[in-house]
């Protein structure tokens, strides 16, 4: 059984995958994990592999979601994503990292795509 939390997230998840496809990407890994962490979405746009992480807020008081994701977070996502990269013989394909904030604080969620939302970060 999920917890409310968890719920929360399956559910920005779910939106944001619907958004990301109609927005013409082809979304190829929900969740995937490695030993070294998780990248919620990753997708292709366009020719381009894309590592998405997905942010969500319920209210505003801690701000905009895609500022969420950390310098920290990055360099988890990027050592998560050279992994998988390495792993799927990938490495010569063009990649990028996307955020997609979702602000469900009202009863329409504003939802955003912010390509290129980071460099890969890693050391």
């Amino acid at each position: 059984m999920l917890n409310k939390r968890q719920l929360f997230g399956k559910k920005s998840e779910s939106l944001a995958i619907r958004y990301l496809k109609k927005n013409g990407y082809k979304i190829l890994e929900q969740n995937y994990r490695n030993k070294l962490g998780e990248i919620d979405v990753i997708a292709k746009e366009k020719g381009t592999l894309v590592f998405v992480e997905v942010k969500a807020r319920r209210t505003h008081l801690f701000g905009n979601p895609k500022w969420a994701v950390t310098p920290k977070k990055q360099r988890k996502i990027s050592m998560v994503a050279l992994y998988y990269l390495k792993a799927t013989k990938q490495t010569h394909v063009k990649a990028r990292f996307d955020v997609v904030a979702l602000s469900l604080a009202d009863e329409n969620p504003r939802i955003e795509i912010i390509k290129n939302a980071f460099e890969l970060a890693y050391g």
